[in-house]
Formats: C-alpha cells, sequence, structure tokens
C-alpha cells in the first residue's frame, strides 16, 4: 500500500508540472520545477521503500517472493530490484524522474520541452502502476523463489540499470525535438544541448548492450557473445537509430535542410525503446527468446503508450514540417556531408532488417502461427550493410565539411584494407564478404585516426570510430575464424586441440556443496568452468572454463555425463531392490510439521553389502514452494543416496543413488572446446566505443 501510494504521489505531480509548465508563465515555471523534484521524490520513495522489502525479506509481496529469497547474498537481493519486469519500470522511472530534475533546475529545457518531458513520466508512470511491483502475494509463503542461477553475476547486476539509462536519456532529444518543433526554435538554441545527450545516452545503452554480450560469453557457455535474439535486438534497433540521430544532427549544424531527419530520427529513436519494451513485455515473444517475460496484461498499456508517442511525434513532425528550413542538404556528392547522410541511411536499412526480424513472431502471428527467423537470416542482411557503412565511414573521415575538401589522400590508406583482410585470412575465415568486412573494418579504423591527426575529426570522435573499427574486425575473427569440437575428455589424459595441450584434471566440489568446478589445464595454465548446484545437487547453472591469451581464447564448455552414474529405485515398504554393489530396502518413514506450510519428511533405508547392515535416514525439506533433499553417504561414502520422495500412504519410496564423490569427480567428461580468435579486441572495441561518445560529449 505505501509504494502504490508513493506512485500514485508521482504520477499526480508529474501531471500537474506539466500543467504548470504548458501555462509558459515564470511563476507556473517555478512550481513546475518545484513539482518536478517532488515527483522525483514519490519514484524515490517507491524505489527505497521496495528495496526495503527486498533486503527485509518481505515474501507477502508477489514481486519480493519472485525475484528473492532469504539466502540469496545480498548484492543480489539488491539487484532483484530490477530483476522482473515491474522492478526495472520502476527503475527505469525512477531515473526518467532525476533527469528531469536535472534539466529542470539546470533550464536546460524550454517550459515547452518541460512539458513534453513530464508527459513522457506520466506514461512511464502509468506503465509502472499497471504492473506495481507492490501487489501482495496471493498464497502466504515462507520463503521466496530467489534470482535466477544465471543472474546471479556482476554483469548482470549492472547491465540492466546500463540499458535503463540509456533508455531514459533517450527521451530528453525527443523533448527537445518536439519542442523545437512546437516553438519553431532555430536550430542553434536546442542541436548542441540534444547532441550531449544524445551521446550520453548513446554510450550508455550501447555499454549495456556490450555488456549483456560479455555476460552472454563469459556465462551461458553456448560460445557467443551475440545469439540475434529479438529481445537483444530489441536494445539494439533504438542504439542504431540514435546513432543516425547523432551523426544527421552533426551535418543539421551546417546543412540546416537537413533537420526535417534529425526530428524524424528523435520520435524513432525512443518510440523504438518503446516498442521493443512491448515485444519483449507482452509475451508475443515467450516461444522465441530466452530473454522475454512471460504475458501479462500490460502489454496492451505498453503499445497504447507506444502508439501515443510515436503517432503524436510524427503528426507534429507533419504539422510543422513545412516551417522547417529548405535547401540542400549536401554540397556534392564528394563531401562529408553526403558520404555521412548515406552512412546514415546505410544505418537506417540495418535498422529496418533487425526491426523486421525481431517483429517476426508478431507479424506472422497477425495472419496465422507466430513464427521467427534464423540467425542466418541476420547475418545474410547485415554483413553487407556493414561493409557498406564502414566505407561510408572511412571516406568521410577522409574528408571535410564542404564540397571537395579533401583532408587526407585515401589510397595510402589501403594497405588497411589489405591486413585486415590477411589477418582474417589467417584466423581462418575463407569467406569472401567476411573477409571484405574485416579489411573495410581496418580501413575506417585507420582513416579515423588519419582524420584527427589532420584535425579533421575531434578526439572522441576518432576513438569511437577506430573502436567500432575494431569491434566488427574481432566479431569476423572471433566468429567466422572460431574454430569448435565436441571432446570426450578423460581426467588426465593430455589432448592436442588447435595447437594447444589440454588435460581435464576432475571435478572439484565447494566446501558448502554449492557449486562444483571443472577443472583444465591449457599449455600448463589452469582453467575452472563453473557448475552451480542447487539445494538439492542438481546443476542451476553453467559458466565455461576460458583461457584467455594474447592471440584469443581457448573456450571450454563441458556437458554433464550421458552416464553419470546416477540411479532411481522406487523401494516398497519393507521390499528389498538392488544397484551394482548395494541392496536397499525401505522400513518406514516419519513426518514432522514444522509450522508455516514446512515439514521434515525422513524415511529409514537399510543398507546392506550382504555382510552388514548400515541403516541411513534421508531426509526431504518440504515447504508450500517445493521440496529439497541433499545425499547421505552410505558405507562411508562409497555410495551417496537421497530421498526424493515418500508416497502419501508411506508405503513407498524414491531414492537416487549416486556413485560417491570421488568417482564423480574422476568421471570422463564431453567439453565443446572452441578456439576466439583476438576476442578481446571485441571487448576493448566495445569500450573504445563508449569512452570515445562520452568524451565528444565535451567538444
Amino acid at each position: 500500500m505505501v509504494g502504490t501510494i508513493f506512485l500514485a504521489i508521482t504520477l499526480a505531480l508529474a501531471l500537474a508540472a506539466l500543467l504548470c509548465y504548458a501555462a509558459r508563465t515564470v511563476r507556473m515555471e517555478r512550481w513546475g520545477r518545484c513539482l518536478t523534484a517532488l515527483s522525483f521524490a514519490g519514484a524515490a520513495g517507491a524505489s527505497v521503500y521496495l528495496v526495503w522489502l527486498i533486503l527485509g525479506n518481505h515474501f507477502e509481496i508477489a514481486y519480493v517472493a519472485s525475484y528473492s529469497s532469504a539466502e540469496l547474498p545480498a548484492v543480489y537481493k539488491f539487484s532483484a530490484f530490477w530483476a522482473g519486469q515491474q522492478g526495472s519500470f520502476l527503475l527505469w522511472l525512477l531515473i526518467h524522474a532525476f533527469v528531469g530534475v536535472v534539466l529542470s533546475f539546470r533550464q536546460r529545457l524550454s517550459p515547452v520541452g518541460m512539458a513534453v518531458y513530464m508527459i513522457l513520466q506520466t506514461l512511464l508512470a502509468i506503465l509502472v502502476l499497471a504492473k506495481s511491483p507492490f501487489l501482495p502475494q496471493e498464497v502466504a509463503v515462507e520463503n521466496g523463489v530467489g534470482l535466477n542461477p544465471l543472474l546471479q553475476d556482476p554483469w548482470m547486476a549492472i547491465h540492466p540499470p546500463v540499458i535503463f539509462i540509456g533508455y531514459a536519456l533517450l527521451a530528453v532529444p525527443f523533448a527537445y525535438s518536439a519542442a523545437a518543433l512546437i516553438e519553431s526554435r532555430a536550430a542553434k538554441e536546442w542541436l548542441e544541448a540534444a547532441r550531449k545527450w544524445a551521446l550520453v545516452a548513446w554510450a550508455f545503452l550501447g555499454a549495456g548492450i556490450f555488456i549483456g554480450g560479455y555476460w552472454a560469453y563469459k556465462v551461458l557457455g553456448w560460445g557467443g557473445f551475440w545469439g540475434w535474439d529479438p529481445v537483444e535486438n530489441s536494445s539494439l534497433v533504438p542504439w542504431l537509430v540514435a546513432g543516425i540521430f547523432i551523426h544527421v544532427l552533426r551535418v543539421a549544424r551546417i546543412r540546416a535542410a537537413v533537420l526535417s531527419m534529425v526530428h524524424l530520427a528523435a520520435v524513432f529513436a525512443f518510440s523504438l525503446v518503446l516498442y521493443g519494451t512491448f515485444l519483449t513485455r507482452s509475451g508475443i515473444l515467450g516461444d522465441f527468446s530466452v530473454h522475454s517475460f512471460s504475458g501479462t496484461s500490460i502489454g496492451m498499456t505498453i503499445a497504447v503508450v507506444n502508439a501515443i508517442v510515436l503517432v503524436s511525434g510524427l503528426l507534429l513532425l507533419t504539422v510543422q514540417v513545412n516551417k522547417l528550413p529548405k535547401g540542400e542538404m549536401y554540397p556534392s556528392y564528394d563531401s562529408r556531408e553526403f558520404t555521412v547522410l548515406l552512412g546514415a541511411l546505410v544505418l537506417v536499412f540495418i535498422a529496418a532488417v533487425i526491426f523486421l526480424g525481431m517483429s517476426m513472431p508478431l507479424l506472422t502471428q497477425l495472419v496465422g502461427k507466430p513464427a521467427a527467423v534464423d540467425t542466418a537470416f541476420y547475418v545474410r542482411t547485415t554483413l553487407p550493410l556493414a561493409v557498406v557503412m564502414m566505407l561510408c565511414l572511412a571516406y568521410a573521415c577522409l574528408h571535410r565539411y564542404g564540397a571537395g575538401n579533401k583532408a587526407a589522400a585515401g589510397m595510402p590508406l589501403v594497405v588497411f584494407f589489405l591486413l585486415g583482410a590477411a589477418a582474417a585470412w589467417l584466423a581462418g575465415v575463407h569467406q569472401v564478404m567476411p573477409l571484405v568486412l574485416a579489411g573495410a573494418s581496418l580501413l575506417g579504423a585507420a582513416a579515423s585516426v588519419l582524420s584527427w591527426q589532420r584535425q579533421a575529426l575531434g578526439f572522441g570522435g576518432m576513438v569511437a570510430h577506430a573502436g567500432l573499427g575494431l569491434s566488427l574486425l574481432a566479431i569476423v575473427l572471433a566468429g567466422s575464424g572460431s574454430q569448435s569440437v565436441s571432446k570426450e575428455l578423460a581426467v588426465d589424459d593430455p589432448v592436442s586441440l588447435y595447437g594447444h595441450e589440454i588435460v581435464f584434471k576432475g571435478q572439484q566440489f565447494a566446501d558448502d556443496m554449492s557449486a562444483k568446478y571443472y577443472i583444465y589445464t591449457v599449455d600448463g595454465r589452469e582453467v575452472r568452468a563453473l557448475t552451480k548446484l542447487r539445494a538439492n545437487g542438481e546443476d542451476a547453472a553453467r559458466e565455461p572454463a576460458i583461457d584467455k591469451t594474447l592471440s584469443g581464447d581457448i573456450y571450454i564448455a563441458p556437458t554433464p555425463p550421458k552416464d553419470s552414474g546416477r540411479q532411481e529405485l522406487i523401494l516398497k515398504h519393507g521390499r528389498m531392490d538392488m544397484d551394482d554393489l548395494y541392496a536397499y530396502r525401505y522400513e518406514g518413514a516419519t513426518i514432522e510439521e514444522q509450522g508455516g506450510g514446512k515439514m521434515l519428511v525422513k524415511a529409514v533405508i537399510a543398507v546392506t553389502d550382504g555382510d552388514t547392515i548400515e541403516r541411513v535416514e534421508p531426509a526431504i525439506q518440504a515447504t508450500l514452494e517445493g521440496g529439497t533433499s541433499k545425499p547421505v553417504d552410505v558405507f562411508g561414502g562409497k555410495k551417496r543416496v537421497r530421498l526424493t520422495g515418500v508416497s502419501a500412504d508411506q508405503k513407498q519410496a524414491r531414492l537416487e543413488i549416486l556413485p560417491s564423490i570421488e568417482t564423480e569427480t574422476q568421471q570422463a567428461i564431453t567439453a565443446s572446446v572452441s578456439t576466439k580468435p583476438f576476442i578481446w579486441v571485441l571487448w576493448l572495441g566495445s569500450v573504445l566505443v563508449c569512452v570515445g561518445t562520452l568524451v565528444a560529449v565535451k567538444r
């Protein structure tokens, strides 16, 4: 109830601030600033209250019960704040409201711009109220489900907040654009401020995307950093369109006729953020994405909000377009203006292709059975476009603005094209288009550096563009140049793969049995693959072993053995069954009520090797949410037994017979071993893109 009151206050004050700004008087503008700050205070109060509920284990709240648990480490309890869609919407609202305070008190936006911004804040507050994180749990529980083990990773703890900072900041260029159209403001009055906010938004959104890619590579174990998953693409498309906005805005500062394209890019950049949110949270992608949320009623609400923003923005631009400057957008084909606009057009095509691919489940659902495109579709369509984009980047860097105004000759840089293609060939890439992309990427990076040396490009722009070229080069090297093989590895049996000696040293369990490690040596260097274990000993999440070298990574992703040595027995009361070593007899069970829906179920099992009888009492800790049980040793640990069920009449018990820990740790393991040539260049390039963009803000 308290959290809902905070949200209602946030919404009411955002509406009040909107009306004050719309009045466009000095006195009402002051009131608007105060109400904007109070609206942020409401969002902050709701956020602090949700954190308090999570840290305090208030499992009577459905959101807390779904994403936290009593035993969850504190850092991941905090990140449970944004683990679900309700919390992530609240985080988005909080960041948006904070930025609104900055814009208002520093008077970065005109009153009309602030009115537009508060409209967006009102819509976000409605979304949070429509899917509130403060709803009570329908059925009382003693403990929560906890955070998905895959999300219990430092990179995933920071990935969503960084993404949502980018989402929230993209609302600022939208507000600048709308205000400029409404007030017919001159370009010099708003373009520079909009550029700075767009650059910061682009850097954060890009950083969030790159962090997600690194997490996928480091944690998921499938060997890739980008799977063209629809949810991944839902962040990539607005990032690409925001990139279009930044570049056409730069041209618009010289050629006013380009302003119409700037406004169009501003509208679509933020609208596509909302569209991606609709796709991921409506449930439409439930069968096509490992990331999407299950279907809920909020999907229609998001669709309506998206329609309001997109239609309003396009309608405003249509009404005001005749008031925008007219004239030539570029002086000649041999100019930076033309090449930048051509590169922006290529980005439009790339974004459109990805948009079409990620929307396919929605589009096909309208006419029949929903279906999705495969990853090959994206590779075939975007690869040649990426080549054209990098050639445009290189050509633009070698020119200054104005007709025929060259900054440097391009022919000497052909050697970098050949070096890029040669590096890809040596890495094992033999397809034509990837080779061309590798060459064009290194060419673009070299042209960026040369342009900076000739003072035709700022330092931040040079760093960002060079980072992009290196990233695309690394994608070719580590993607198309990767080699992979599935191999069974026996303990202490050296295997030579891809010029490296790999030895599997066996498994090792953590002291608290919460994890086990697959230990390998690669050319004598020890690396470990991690498998997180559930309370009952079953695998919960896996992370690969990665040996990092200057020439690239050796990536080892183990898979559980097909024959783990485990066996299931169903024992009838008083009767005996056998495995390869021992006989087991179920002698009875006891049930101990512990209150709060908890009970402890114990079974008495007699185990014999023919000479000696040993009795053990495996148990199940049962709760309303399910049950957990741990194995117990028999005959000094030569075997382990785990109770997995007892019939209601207590006449049958189900046991899992496990081998000894020593036997299990010495089992041969099948692993996927692959090479990732120079993949560190991808991480370096990604950092350069974000850092260079932030440096460019101060230009």
